[in-house]
């Protein structure tokens, strides 16, 4: 009782701030409480922290089949998306530049059904950290990394609540379509024969990049020109994609424009292990490989 009387007090202050919830989507999996999203985010972080416990003095998980497994999953996933909000928005006719909640009828219902699932992939996506700290790739463990999917598993609770579809479909349409390349690319990295072909990864950053400035010139494109969907909104969006350019192209200048060390110039690879999550002992088999070919 005491669980009921706070969760109804937690929506009733939700609803108090941000105003009726759009009917349609009443009755969706997670989506009348706040307490569910809030608990799981809680449950995730504190995963990191007890993880990284767990961890300190034991040796790294390899988990090579459940890492292909996961990452083709989330790459179907995404795809699906990505087509299905195609499809639906392309119904729908939707208006590019500003598009309103109600004017295209089931289709707007069809875009809010696969943006459910788009908020639900954020609780799964949890799991890139869970196999980071299991892999002991703290490295990865960035604020960037845990701001960014805590973040979208809360914000995008709120727009299924109140914006399920309309101009909140540019955003995960975009964005489908970058984790169909880099669930491809993180399920591509742990196949050892396949890291030959991973030169890819600073285009993949740059890609994300145009990603945030598309979807923040996309959500003002309805503030200059409004058709009804709500600019306190719109605001919000921006102003949380400007915290991603941020923190992604503080990102980009550390990981790719950083010169590198002489002391770290004088290391050889096999003596170091790099950030994309390539081990050494990859590098020093093909460096072993290499001299063999030039001592013949």
């Amino acid at each position: 009782e005491t669980l009921k009387a706070f969760d109804r007090e937690v929506n009733a202050f939700v609803d108090y701030m941000f105003g009726p919830r759009d009917t349609r989507v009443r009755g969706w999996f997670l989506l009348d409480s706040y307490l569910p999203t809030f608990f799981l985010t809680g449950a995730y972080l504190l995963c990191i922290w007890l993880g990284n416990k767990f961890m300190k003095n034991r040796p790294p998980f390899s988990l090579r089949p459940h890492l292909i497994v996961y990452n083709l999953g989330i790459t179907l996933l995404s795809f699906y998306m990505l087509i299905e909000l195609i499809l639906a928005t392309w119904e729908g006719g939707y208006n590019l530049q500003c598009q309103n909640l109600h004017s295209a009828g089931e289709a707007d219902i069809r875009v809010a059904k696969v943006l459910w699932w788009y908020y639900f992939s954020k609780v799964i996506e949890f799991m890139d950290t869970i196999f980071f700290v299991l892999r002991k790739k703290s490295s990865q463990i960035t604020f960037l990394h845990v701001y960014h999917h805590a973040t979208m598993f809360n914000i995008w609770w709120c727009v299924l609540n109140w914006i399920p579809c309309g101009q909140s479909f540019f955003g995960p349409t975009l964005n489908s379509f970058i984790h169909v390349l880099m669930y491809s690319y993180y399920g591509l990295s742990v196949i050892p024969s396949m890291r030959k072909y991973l030169w890819w990864k600073k285009y993949l950053t740059q890609a994300q990049l145009i990603q945030f400035l598309l979807t923040i010139v996309h959500t003002l494109s309805a503030a200059v020109k409004p058709c009804g969907f709500p600019f306190g909104c719109l605001m919000f969006q921006s102003s949380y994609m400007a915290t991603l350019v941020i923190l992604f192209i503080n990102f980009y200048i550390k990981t790719y424009r950083k010169a590198p060390s002489r002391t770290a110039a004088k290391e050889t690879p096999a003596t170091k292990e790099i950030k994309n999550g390539f081990h050494k002992d990859y590098f020093a088999a093909a460096n072993g490989l290499q001299n063999n070919k030039k001592a013949q």
